[in-house]
C-alpha cells in the first residue's frame, strides 16, 4: 500500500533583490492590470472556501473519517487568517475612500 503523505515540502524564497523591482499585477488570462474588484472577489472567494474547508473536517472528524487530527486546528488558522486578511483589506479600502473623500479638488 503506497503511503500518503500530508507534509507539503517549504519552498524557496526568491532573493531580496527581486523583491524591490516594479512588476506591474497582471491577471492570468492576458497582460490586463488586475482590478481591485478581483482582488476583493478573490479575497471573499478565498475565506469561502477555507471556511467550507474547516467544515469538512469537522465533519470527518466526529465521525471518525480524519486520519490527521491535527490537520482541522491547522485549516481553522488557515481559515482565521484568511478572514483576518479580508477584514485588513475592507478596511484599508474604507480608509482609502475616506482620504479621497477629504481631498480638495
Amino acid at each position: 500500500m503506497e503511503q500518503i503523505s500530508f507534509i507539503t515540502p517549504i519552498k524557496p524564497w526568491e532573493p531580496v533583490g527581486d523583491l524591490f523591482e516594479t512588476k506591474k499585477i497582471t491577471a492570468s488570462r492576458g497582460s490586463e492590470p488586475v482590478l481591485f474588484k478581483e482582488v476583493f472577489k478573490n479575497a471573499v472567494q478565498q475565506v469561502y472556501t477555507d471556511e467550507m474547508d474547516v467544515d469538512n473536517k469537522r465533519y470527518l472528524l466526529a465521525t471518525g473519517q480524519l486520519d490527521d487530527a491535527h490537520s482541522l486546528p491547522i485549516a481553522e488558522a488557515k481559515a482565521a487568517l484568511s478572514l483576518d486578511m479580508l477584514i485588513s483589506l475592507r478596511n484599508k479600502t474604507i480608509e482609502s475612500y475616506n482620504e479621497l473623500l477629504k481631498m480638495n479638488v
